[in-house]
């Protein structure tokens, strides 16, 4: 566990199947910590604009949206669940329409600003596992342990081919790195908070690196705030 005089803020960013949610999960609870995924926030929102047919070119609506939605996380790191508007979407979001659009929303210059915001607010003053695109650049640049992680597209094609395969979706290997490299080109490139490495981030490659190795491998920079 962690001291309790010490805040502990982990930052973990990275392209989508890096190993980021389930590494931040993990270490999360070890730690004893909250997990943030951001990732799921935007998902969120993206779930409910596709539900209620707001295209992300409609930024007005998408502001009118956001007033009126309440995002929240409950449970443990390990079986966190995602509540909007009081509804449990944990499954929802991460359907492949959700996936295949979550890259134009989260461009979206008011939804980068909402969010943030909230993400500040439930980090703020406590230790937490971060993980996101934009968490040691901007949403919490001072964290004290920043991680960028990455790995071979083929590796994270098959990493997210076993994660629709759980939701019962299948997908070539080949057409999943189409759609990565696809929202890699979306994140990398946006204006707003585009996905990067924090200069003072340490990359991990995760390509050959079993979940445990990933896990430990951020513990192992993270216990000079452990307990002795």
């Amino acid at each position: 566990m962690l001291h309790p005089e010490k805040h502990l803020v982990i930052a973990i960013d990275g392209p989508a199947g890096s190993g980021k949610s389930s590494t931040a999960k993990r270490v999360a609870d070890l730690l004893g910590i909250l997990h943030l995924d951001t990732g799921a926030m935007y998902r969120a929102i993206t779930l409910k604009c596709l539900k209620l047919g707001i295209p992300y070119q409609d930024h007005a609506s998408i502001a009118r949206l956001l007033r009126g939605t309440d995002i929240s996380f409950s449970g443990p790191p390990g079986a966190m669940r995602v509540v909007m508007d009081g509804n449990d979407v944990t499954q929802a979001i991460r359907s492949d329409e959700v996936t295949k659009n979550v890259s134009d929303y989260c461009a979206v210059p008011i939804v980068r600003t909402v969010l943030v915001d909230l993400q500040r607010k439930i980090g703020g003053g406590r230790s937490l596992v971060c993980e996101g695109r934009d968490i040691g650049t901007v949403v919490f640049p001072d964290a004290r342990l920043k991680f960028f992680m990455v790995a071979s597209d083929e590796e994270r094609a098959r990493r997210r081919q076993k994660d629709f395969a759980a939701l019962g979706i299948g997908k070539s290997v080949a057409e999943l790195i189409s759609e990565i490299r696809e929202r890699d080109r979306k994140d990398s490139s946006r204006e707003n908070s585009p996905l990067c490495k924090a200069d003072d981030a340490i990359e991990l490659d995760t390509t050959n690196m079993t979940l445990d190795e990933q896990v430990q491998s951020i513990l192992e920079k993270a216990k000079k705030f452990l307990h002795k």
